[in-house]
């Protein structure tokens, strides 16, 4: 049995890491809620700009447009969007599970790979194929500029033909406690199904050329899902980390109390032996 005062040495360093975890949640909560705010406000312009996308294609059936060209997967480039730091429970387990699982069904279509997320490169490039783009988030503070030219290397690569698909793995959250990791696929541009119209067409009058407005659309709708999914994925991390730092903190209270029962079992046991050896002492005295 451990002596006294290892166990007080033990308590005092469970208390010091609560301390640490305590402050860690407390900070993860504050940067939720601003993730949060965010991606709250992302959503409604990436919903706008896929229903304009979906009126556009259903009322002009002609339109062609590369990013919309749909061809045999033979090369695919994958964008995983990771942790960027630890402590965040099985957030970034859940994230290589799903990439490794990825390349192994897409091997043979030379994946090209880019991850997003300084712990998510370090694990991900373990998996295999050549990591071709790193880079680390920058945080709740993302910009849509910091995502606009990855976005746009995707869609060269796509138009130029180096591949035929690219899709991106992302978290998408939907609470502190919940959130889910999916692999879209952002290139080709598949026009979203109007069912808001019940089968009916708007009729538009296009100023620019359809053509010249679609490209412009697509564009943008692209690098919209690709900011969304970097959005979502910042504020499933942070709030990944405040459920681990609570569960943290709720696990280090329970230790300690343990350890204080075990400290007064073994502060017992001491008073028990003085007052046995006392008493011996005093009988073989007589």
């Amino acid at each position: 049995m451990a002596s006294a005062k290892d166990i007080r040495r033990r308590i005092k360093t469970v208390k010091n890491i609560q301390q640490i975890t305590q402050a860690m949640k407390l900070v993860a909560s504050a940067r939720l809620q601003k993730a949060q705010s965010r991606v709250h406000a992302a959503r409604p312009f990436a919903d706008k700009i896929q229903e304009i996308i979906a009126h556009l294609s259903a009322s002009a059936t002609e339109l062609h447009h590369p990013l919309m060209e749909v061809r045999p997967e033979k090369r695919i480039a994958l964008i995983v969007i990771g942790a960027d730091r630890g402590l965040a429970g099985s957030y970034h387990t859940n994230i290589v599970r799903i990439t490794q699982r990825f390349l192994t069904e897409h091997q043979h279509q030379n994946p090209r790979l880019f991850v997003l997320g300084k712990k998510g490169a370090a694990s991900i490039k373990r998996l295999g194929p050549l990591l071709e783009g790193a880079r680390e988030l920058p945080g709740t503070d993302v910009q849509f500029v910091d995502i606009r030219p990855l976005s746009q290397m995707a869609q060269k690569m796509y138009t130029l033909g180096e591949v035929d698909a690219v899709y991106v793995i992302y978290t998408e959250f939907r609470s502190a406690i919940s959130q889910h990791t999916l692999v879209q696929r952002l290139l080709p541009v598949e026009p979203p199904s109007n069912d808001d119209n019940n089968g009916s067409a708007t009729e538009y009058l296009f100023e620019p050329a359809p053509e010249e407005l679609l490209g412009s659309l697509l564009s943008r709708y692209v690098d919209t899902q690709l900011f969304r999914a970097v959005l979502e994925s910042v504020t499933s991390e942070q709030g990944a980390r405040m459920t681990a730092m609570n569960s943290a903190t709720n696990n280090a209270n329970e230790m300690i109390d343990r350890l204080t029962l075990s400290l007064n079992r073994a502060r017992q046991a001491a008073i028990t032996t003085e007052i046995s050896e006392i008493v011996g002492t005093a009988e073989a005295l007589k």
